[in-house]
């Protein structure tokens, strides 16, 4: 329990799973990898970071939706492995950020999501990732990330 130790001295509480907001499950496990749904800015059932990065918000403020993102893959992990210490390390992610057309940084914004994985498991924290810039996500969300996962047996 040593990862939900550190998340709790950072001040942080894991929400629960949101259930699927339609036909898909939120993990399949195919062998030792956990392929997790994307998994937006939201705290039980509401978006808490919405809006377009670049006119609305700045980068830290989607920082702050990615981190919440981050979060939400945290409870699905929870929920799927009962420890988040099985998790062996992060293998990818693929974050989309809500932005104008014009904004350009879109890693900025998917750090916050990276920053908080790496500070809870180290370099194991961090996966090969691909960003996107979007018009549109659920509920209006600033991101929405979806992770591969390598876990123990």
């Amino acid at each position: 329990m040593r990862v939900e130790k550190k998340l709790q001295e950072m001040g942080l509480e894991l929400p629960n799973a949101a259930a699927p907001a339609g036909v898909y499950v939120l993990a399949r496990r195919v062998g030792n990898l956990l392929y997790l749904a994307g998994q937006t800015a939201h705290i039980n059932g509401e978006v808490l970071v919405s809006g377009v990065v670049g006119k609305d918000l700045t980068v830290e403020e989607g920082q702050e939706g990615a981190r919440l993102s981050a979060l939400n893959i945290l409870s699905v992990l929870k929920s799927e492995l009962g420890d988040l210490d099985k998790v062996r390390q992060f293998v990818q992610m693929i974050a989309y950020v809500r932005c104008t057309d014009e904004f350009g940084s879109y890693t900025g914004v998917a750090d916050g999501a990276s920053m908080l994985l790496r500070e809870l498991y180290g370099e194991k924290g961090l996966a090969a990732r691909m960003t996107i810039g979007t018009n549109e996500l659920p509920g209006g969300s600033v991101t929405e990330i979806m992770t591969v996962v390598e876990v123990e047996d």
